[in-house]
This record gives structure tokens, C-alpha cells and sequence, in this order.
């Protein structure tokens, strides 16, 4: 790897969104916790380090520091959010509660560019998202920027390397944050962007072989694009010794297993094993209605299946899956910073503590879209690449309240009304998610001229770049009419639909 960037993970809830603007600059990037001795980080010999944002506050006890010998190393360093202020802190400035928090849009003075703002006009909107700030710096800094709350929202050290910004240039809601990124890696950082996605392939390849050697792996293959990159990379590094598993758990869409096995025994040629657990996973959630309790569940559940079909194989000693960042984000940190955990996923949290198998995850660093162009280049078709995503525990969290197999045939109908109609619009491609979720709650209709007390569909349309934010798409009115009538008079035993007009946040995407 001929140039990397690393970022220092604090906490902040998109750490990782960080590094994947630097990586879609075309410089390599890895998170590493914020404890990483400094020259465990020089030893990586990286071209630039970046600090991460965080929940606490540096004046708190217990805040998570680093070495301050880390900005003395002569490698330049960004700090985001928490990240500056502790650089502003440990180099002499004095940080405390705002008199006035920015949380949201905000518009950024420049007032000396000194390289980090080359090419970009006086007047900035920014995101921000703080409730502590700099309120004073040492005569080593420069100031760069301000708002109206913060006079010191950017800053430059006179003889270290060191630069800070208090607002988030790595959201979408800094429109020029990317440009900012690309002045610090450039600019002040010398890349020369050398890092693209076949880059990837080859490494995890060598390193599949490396780690697998002759030994068997098993896949869980649920047929989505994460799964099927991973099981295309096993194939590319170890061919026959992976056998891929597809589980029918009775949480599948509408076809979904009939189209999965045809496309993967036929296209690809690879070894698969379908599986029908229908009755298995059905009768483990009778009765079950947490969403937590639902996703453990299905996780156990899962690797029961792959340990008893293993159980056939020889020299099957890992289990490979594909879990994505946004998954583990928000089970829990991965990289050892205190970030905050928002829900189990079956590929993270649901895992039982004694798997039997060694697990791989090769895209566990990954986001959506670049799982797509790893996807693209390994000759994955579009069927599959722009295949729906769909959680790990299926129906099952879509199905609100209890389960069974009448509730679970009402929710596949009308998402298959949802997703047909979309699809018909061709508005798919503008869109990061589309389905239906069955709500447990019934309402009062009328219908032939009769009352009804029936049940309601949740109509979801996202879009975003990621997965980590989301918003509610703005569908003609016309297309949401036609799938509310649709699923209102196709599918029996639903009088109502509705659209949900949730970003995330607070929401998330799914409904649990």
C-alpha cells in the first residue's frame, strides 16, 4: 500500500463516514482506535492522521486522549468536532461548555485559507453537531474560520502540522466538505490518490488464501449484493473448497429463494445448498414480539443451521458472512471506541459466543455503494448489484408485533405491490430502499358498504448515499396512489396504507 491515511476513532456515530470520503478520493484509509500507541501509528507510516469527532467532552473525566507527542511526529493531523478540540486542549487552548450549541446547518466564515480552504469561496454552509467549543487557543495557533457561535471553528498550528475544524466535513450536509478532505490529503497530507477499488479485490484475495489455506469455509448466502461479493471473493480465492448456504427461513420476499438458487447454482457455478428451515425458524419466534429478542433469535437460529449442514462437509473450519460497517456500527464500536449502540444486527450481535466456526468477514470496513463497485468489477450482474437490500432477520423485523405464517403472506403481497410498482416507475435506481411493513394495529374502514377492522401497511421509500443517513424519498403522488390502491384491493385482510415520512434520525430505515 503506497500511501494511508488513518483515522483515530473517539466515538463519533459516523466515524466511518470519514474514511469512506477518503477513500472515494482515492486515498486508502483504516480506522484505529483512539488508544493506538503513537508508534504503533508511525509504524504504519501514514501520510496523515485524522481525529475523529466523539460524544463526550474533553474536560470530562474519563474522555478518551491521546499521546501529545502524536502531533509533534511530523505528520500532519486533522482533528473533526471532539478531535480539534482536544488538538486545541493538549496544545495549550482551553475548551468548555458553548454559551450557544450548533447542532445542524450552520454558515462558516473563512478567514485565512492557509491551504485547508484553497479554492473555496469566504461564506461555507457546514454541519455541525457540538454542545462544548474552543473558547480560547494558545499563541501557537491561527485562526481560520468562524461562526456565528464560534469564533474559532477552524485552526492552524504556526509550527505543527495540526489542523481543526470544529464543524463535520464529512457529511452530506457540507456540501464542500469533500473539497475540504481533498485540500488536507493534497494540499497539506501530499497524496498522490493511488487507491482504487481493484486495489481491494487483489488485497483481500492474497489475504482469503493466505488465512483459509487449504481449509474448508462455509457462506451464508442470502442472495443480496453483501453476500454474494463476499461469496464471489471466496470463489475467486479458494473455489471449490466454499459451500454456500441459503437458508429458507420462511422471511424471505415474494420468490426470493426460487430466483437466489437459480441465479447462483446457474450463473456463477458455485457449490450451494439450499436449505428449508421454514418451520425451524418460525416456531423459534411463536410468540415473540421484541425486535431485540427477534433479531438474537434469528442469529441463533442461523448458525444452528450452518453448524448442523456443516456437520455433512469436511474441513469446514470458517463461517463467512457479509456484514457491512453500517451493521456494525450501530451493534456496537468494532474498532474500540466508546460509540454509542443502537440495535443488534443477526450478523453482529445475534452471534452466539461459541460458533464453532472462525469468522470472515471481508467487508466489514464496507460501505453499501462501495460493496456495489467491488460487485461491479468482479462481474456481478445488475439483477443482483442493484438487488434490494434486505436485513439479516428477513420479514421478521418488517412484520411488526407477533409472527406467523398469515401475517407474513399479507406483508409479501404487499411488498411485492410496493417494490412491482417502483420498479414500473423506474424510479429504483434514485431510490437506497423501498418495501412495505405490516404495523400491529387494525383500524376501522369501509368497504363494499361494510365496516372493516383490518390491518395497515407502512409504505418505506429512503434515499441515500450510504445507509448511515437516510431520507424519505418524494415519490409522485401519483405512484404512491396506485400502490395504496393496489394493496388495499389485493391484499386481503389490509384496509389502510400509509407513508412514513421519517428521516435517519431519528428514525432508522427499518421499522425495528
Amino acid at each position: 500500500m503506497s500511501e494511508l491515511v488513518v483515522v483515530l476513532d473517539f466515538g463519533a456515530q459516523y466515524v466511518q463516514l470519514i474514511a469512506r470520503r477518503v477513500r472515494e478520493l482515492n486515498v486508502y484509509c483504516e480506522i484505529a482506535p483512539f488508544y493506538t500507541s503513537v508508534d504503533a501509528l508511525l509504524a504504519k507510516k501514514p501520510k496523515g492522521i485524522i481525529l475523529s469527532g466523539g460524544p463526550m467532552s474533553v474536560y470530562a473525566e474519563g474522555a478518551p486522549k491521546v499521546d501529545a507527542k502524536l502531533f509533534r511526529a511530523g505528520v500532519p493531523v486533522l482533528g473533526i468536532c471532539y478531535g480539534m478540540q482536544l488538538g486545541c486542549e493538549l496544545l495549550g487552548g482551553a475548551v468548555k461548555g458553548a454559551p450557544a450549541r450548533e447542532y445542524g446547518a450552520t454558515k462558516l466564515t473563512v478567514t485565512s485559507a492557509e491551504k485547508l480552504f484553497d479554492g473555496l469561496p469566504a461564506d461555507l454552509d457546514v454541519w455541525n453537531s457540538h454542545g462544548d467549543s474552543v473558547q480560547s487557543l494558545s499563541a501557537d495557533f491561527v485562526p481560520l474560520a468562524k461562526t456565528r457561535n464560534s469564533p474559532f471553528a477552524a485552526v492552524k498550528h504556526k509550527s505543527l502540522p495540526f489542523y481543526g475544524v470544529q464543524f463535520h466535513p464529512e457529511v452530506a450536509h457540507t456540501p464542500l466538505g469533500s473539497e475540504i478532505l481533498s485540500n488536507f490529503l493534497y494540499k497539506i497530507c501530499g497524496c498522490e490518490g493511488t487507491w482504487r477499488v481493484a486495489d481491494f479485490i487483489e488485497e483481500q484475495t492474497a489475504a482469503l488464501r493466505k488465512e483459509i489455506g487449504d481449509r474448508g469455509v462455509v457462506c451464508g448466502l442470502s442472495g443480496g449484493v453483501d453476500s454474494s461479493v463476499v461469496a464471489l471473493l471466496l470463489h475467486r480465492a479458494i473455489g471449490k473448497q466454499l459451500t454456500c448456504i441459503f437458508v429458507d427461513n420462511g422471511l424471505l420476499r415474494k420468490g426470493e429463494y426460487e430466483q437466489v438458487v437459480q441465479a447462483f447454482r446457474d450463473h456463477f457455478k458455485i457449490n450451494l445448498r439450499g436449505v428449508d428451515a421454514k418451520k425451524r425458524f418460525l416456531d423459534g419466534l411463536k410468540g415473540v414480539t421484541d425486535p431485540e429478542e427477534k433479531r438474537k433469535r434469528i442469529g441463533h437460529m442461523f448458525i444452528d443451521v450452518f453448524q448442523d449442514e456443516a456437520k455433512s462437509l469436511k474441513g469446514i473450519e470458517f463461517l463467512a458472512q457479509g456484514t457491512l460497517y453500517p451493521d456494525v456500527i450501530e451493534s456496537v464500536s468494532s474498532f474500540g471506541g466508546p460509540t454509542a449502540k443502537i440495535k443488534s444486527h443477526h450478523n453482529v450481535g445475534g452471534l452466539p459466543e461459541k460458533l464453532g466456526f472462525k469468522l470472515i468477514e471481508p467487508l466489514r470496513a464496507m460501505f453499501k455503494d462501495e460493496v456495489r463497485k467491488l460487485g461491479a468489477a468482479l462481474g456481478l450482474p445488475d439483477a443482483i448489484l442493484w438487488r434490494q437490500p434486505f436485513p439479516g432477520p428477513g420479514l421478521a423485523v418488517r412484520c411488526l408485533g407477533e409472527i406467523t405464517e398469515e401475517r407474513l403472506k399479507t406483508l409479501r403481497d404487499a411488498d411485492a405491490i410496493v417494490t412491482g410498482e417502483i420498479e414500473a416507475a423506474e424510479l429504483s435506481r434514485g431510490l437506497w430502499q423501498y418495501f412495505a411493513a405490516l404495523l400491529p394495529v387494525r383500524s376501522v374502514g369501509v368497504m363494499g358498504d361494510e365496516r372493516t377492522y383490518q390491518e395497515c401497511i407502512a409504505i418505506r421509500c429512503v434515499t441515500s448515499s450510504d445507509g448511515m443517513t437516510a431520507d424519505w424519498a418524494r415519490l409522485p403522488h401519483e405512484v404512491l396512489a396506485r400502490i395504496a390502491n393496489r394493496i388495499v384491493n389485493e391484499v386481503k385482510g389490509v384496509n389502510r396504507a400509509v407513508y412514513d415520512v421519517s428521516s435517519k434520525p431519528p428514525g432508522t430505515i427499518e421499522w425495528e
